[in-house]
């Protein structure tokens, strides 16, 4: 038994709560609940299941459509010593949560990007589940190892041609500098796509449609972001970027194979949340806290459990036509985008500093979602108190 408290370097936390993680998780399910029984999928695969999103769009095609879910993480359980990830805690409360509701669900923890890990969950459809309707892929990971070669590619978050200089925040201290990051070799930006691009989503929809492990009018879905033309050299026009477009290329490709089963790929723009990447991308971090205070402001604000809801609720499963914008993707970030909220968000961004982060950002909404990524900060939980980090509850 121990006491486990942030530790924070770099803008990183390195442990996670295991009670406050079990919170978090619970509140995620009272949210989708609260919003009343939903149309969805009945049998989902999420690749990514343990965090942010795709924990989210695990949580409401469990607790808001009542499907059955099978979740692929890559986490690392705790030790007596040592607190687990926050993913390992968080998909622990989620398997708790789903039994006593009666909703199936089953784990497979490993990198995604394997072979094993992809045949242990098609195992799981074949002989559990049976053919799934809906698959998320929501991989955010720093290293890949190629299945067929076994060359390890790893991601790198930099410009592309020139350097890039912005402002950035250490959201714990609340002082804004000026960071510059260099730009991406040619090689570094091949790696980042091979890593973050559409080319595992593919494998794992291939692997499934041959293996007849799809259900008739299948959706998958993957998710992306664009952002504002102030974070566009660092994000959309940078090495993520790259390997954004190319997994909207590879959602192209998946969409024809589909039409066989009458099943369909599509690719969400959603809005800019915390999350442990955001923190540490220069101008990104401010960007956000701004971008807090100007939507919360207008009553706009959404986490990824908000997002994912409306996304099933209005675009997904509305029996509507889907909205698209003229490259095919669902535009989730259709509020973070609104003009009112980025006029303010530029003209914030012309006048603060670190003496007045104040007046124009909200600062302790970046902090406290950041550490509730983590379990931490979460109402109801005693930190003060020792628990034993080889449990989730």
């Amino acid at each position: 038994m121990i006491v486990i408290e942030p530790k924070i370097r770099h803008n990183i936390c390195l442990t996670a709560h295991p009670l406050g993680c079990a919170a978090q998780v619970r509140a995620q399910i009272h949210y989708a609940r609260s919003r009343g029984a939903l149309p969805g999928p009945r049998r989902a695969l999420v690749i990514g299941a343990s965090n942010g999103y795709g924990l989210a769009a695990r949580i409401v095609s469990a607790f808001g459509a009542g499907a059955a879910t099978v979740g692929v993480a890559y986490e690392r359980p705790g030790s007596p010593e040592r607190s687990a990830t926050a993913g390992w805690y968080n998909t622990e409360a989620f398997r708790r949560e789903a039994g006593r509701a009666g909703l199936p669900a089953w784990d497979v923890n490993g990198d995604a990007f394997t072979e094993e890990v992809k045949a242990e969950a098609l195992r799981i459809v074949r002989q559990a589940t049976g053919p799934v309707d809906l698959v998320v892929y929501s991989i955010a990971a720093p290293r890949r190892i190629d299945p067929q070669t076994g060359e390890i590619y790893s991601s790198v978050i930099k410009p592309i041609g020139s350097p890039f200089t912005s402002k950035s925040i250490d959201f714990r201290s609340g002082a804004i500098t000026e960071t510059t990051a260099e730009p991406a070799t040619e090689e570094e930006v091949a790696n980042t796509v091979k890593v973050m691009g559409g080319e595992d989503w593919e494998l794992w929809i291939g692997r499934l449609l041959d293996a007849g492990a799809l259900a008739e009018g299948c959706t998958t879905l993957a998710l992306s972001y664009i952002g504002p033309e102030l974070t566009q050299a660092i994000y959309r026009q940078g090495t993520l970027g790259r390997a954004k477009a190319d997994l909207e290329a590879a959602a192209r490709r998946i969409d024809v194979r589909l039409k066989t089963t009458r099943g369909r790929a599509l690719v969400s723009v959603n809005k800019a949340l915390v999350t442990r990447a955001s923190a540490v991308i220069p101008g990104v971090s401010l960007y956000i806290a701004l971008l807090y205070r100007a939507m919360k402001a207008r009553g706009l604000h959404e986490g990824c459990i908000h997002q994912m809801e409306r996304l099933f609720r209005d675009f997904l499963y509305s029996h509507r036509s889907l909205p698209l914008d003229a490259e095919g993707r669902i535009r989730l970030d259709d509020w973070e985008m609104r003009a009112d909220v980025q006029a303010e968000v530029l003209e914030a961004w012309g006048k603060v500093s670190t003496e007045t982060l104040g007046e124009f950002a909200d600062l302790e909404g970046f902090r406290d979602e950041f550490l509730r990524h983590h379990g931490f900060g979460m109402p109801g939980v005693d930190y003060s108190q020792p628990v034993d980090p080889t449990m989730a509850e």
